[in-house]
């Protein structure tokens, strides 16, 4: 699928440390009755462009600040993530965004302000060439980018991709130098020129018994297929990688590269707030992966897997609540539904979107609006989640403008909100 500038985008991130002490100063001019603050990133002008809007609190439309949209600080933004990291003796506190700019091969930090503007910090070059896809550990100390090829290979001389991991400082959010992997500052997704790995998406999982481990979904050139690269994260940010074993149930990658396989074309991944599955979508095959995350960072399919999704699944989601999977479908220009249980997913239905979905995020203050980017018509939806149900509906106002091919969206919450409890 080669619908966009790059060919694929990431699906965003929001993390949120100590939910329930967030707080973040209201009483700026049009947001008394704001929920969340919402991010987009668009990629049809050069440079870059991200709207910001105040989510409504009783609707869930979304209102664009008077300065938006701002420079993305690079060309052709993919994918981005927000942060939010509460004062505490460690930290005087932040709100930050981050900016993956695909053309450039620059990561760009933003601080967020209290009334939701954008200051541009600064800017970090990636090891190699055309980044594409970014997460944030559950504790708010490292950011995790994979680049579509490693250094000394690029687009006319493909190779294989790399995944880079910067730590991140507890003061103001700003990245230090990526960890390194022995003389390197990546970390090899596959070597020369055989089962050559190029990432499309990249994902954290944290579970309560401390497991903390990050997955790269990538299309394997050689073979044509799909594969997920699995690594476990200490302490100070190093990497081991977790070979695929099948003894475990895992369903491994048939050309025997330590991968676990994804079918044909992995296109985007979610995880549940507490680490039980991972949900990885195809794009070709127009499916959902589902699979049990293990102690050890083995993930195995689950009963019902794979379930269908509509045509050309791009992105997808997870609800705070950890109960639904939400799929954005860039061809049907819909949202797939899904409830989450032990076996797999259960489907709920398809709701319009504008046309061509790239990106979908549940808002993370309540858990009750889901938006996607529209990347043709240059439009955000916005859908009432219904907590009982799983199922969406039109909020008021959709679909909202956005400046041009929307590629991605993210979120932090305003004001304080009671902190929700995840089942999964």
């Amino acid at each position: 699928m080669k619908f966009r500038k790059f060919g694929r985008a990431a699906s965003a991130a929001i993390l949120s440390l100590g939910v329930s002490a967030i707080l973040i100063a209201c009483g700026q001019s049009g947001t008394n009755n704001t929920v969340d603050y919402v991010y987009v990133a668009n990629s049809k002008n050069n440079p870059g462009q991200i709207n910001v809007y105040y989510a409504d609190a009783d609707s869930g439309g979304l209102h664009q600040i008077p300065d938006s949209p701002y420079p993305s600080g690079g060309r052709n933004p993919v994918a981005l993530t927000t942060l939010v990291v509460p004062k505490s003796s460690s930290s005087p506190g932040f709100s930050a965004l981050y900016v993956i700019n695909h053309d450039d091969n620059t990561i760009v930090e933003f601080t967020i302000g209290t009334d939701a503007k954008l200051y541009p910090q600064h800017t970090y070059n990636t090891p190699g060439t055309f980044p594409n896809a970014v997460a944030v550990n559950a504790a708010g100390t490292l950011l995790f980018v994979t680049d579509t090829y490693q250094p000394e290979y690029t687009a006319p001389n493909p190779g294989p991709g790399a995944l880079v991991v910067y730590p991140i400082s507890p003061k103001d959010g700003s990245l230090g130098a990526p960890i390194a992997d022995g003389n390197l500052s990546y970390y090899p997704l596959s070597l020369g020129e055989t089962n050559v790995l190029n990432p499309t998406a990249v994902g954290t999982v944290t579970q309560s018994a401390g497991g903390s481990f990050v997955y790269v979904v990538s299309q394997n050139s050689t073979t044509g297929l799909g594969s997920i690269s699995a690594f476990s994260i200490a302490s100070n940010g190093a990497l081991t990688p977790i070979p695929c074993s099948s003894t475990a149930g895992a369903s491994c990658a048939a050309v025997g590269d330590g991968t676990f396989s994804a079918g044909t074309a992995p296109s985007a991944i979610a995880s549940t707030p507490l680490g039980h599955y991972l949900y990885v979508t195809d794009s070709t095959r127009n499916q959902l992966f589902s699979y049990t995350v293990e102690a050890s960072g083995q993930i195995v399919p689950t009963a019902a897997s794979p379930a269908n999704t509509d045509v050309a699944p791009d992105a997808i989601t997870v609800d705070p609540h950890g109960e639904y999977v939400y799929v954005a479908n860039y061809s049907a220009s819909n949202v797939s539904a899904y409830s989450i249980d032990s076996t797999g997913v259960t489907p709920i239905g398809s709701y319009g979107t504008g046309t061509g979905p790239t990106c979908v995020l549940v808002e993370p203050a309540l858990g009750i609006y889901l938006y996607t980017t529209n990347f043709l018509d240059s439009t955000v939806t916005g859908l009432n989640l219904d907590l009982t149900s799983g199922s969406l509906a039109p909020v008021q106002n959709t679909p909202f403008l956005a400046a041009g091919q929307p590629t991605c969206v993210g979120a932090i919450p305003h004001k304080i909100h009671p902190p929700i409890t995840p089942e999964n």
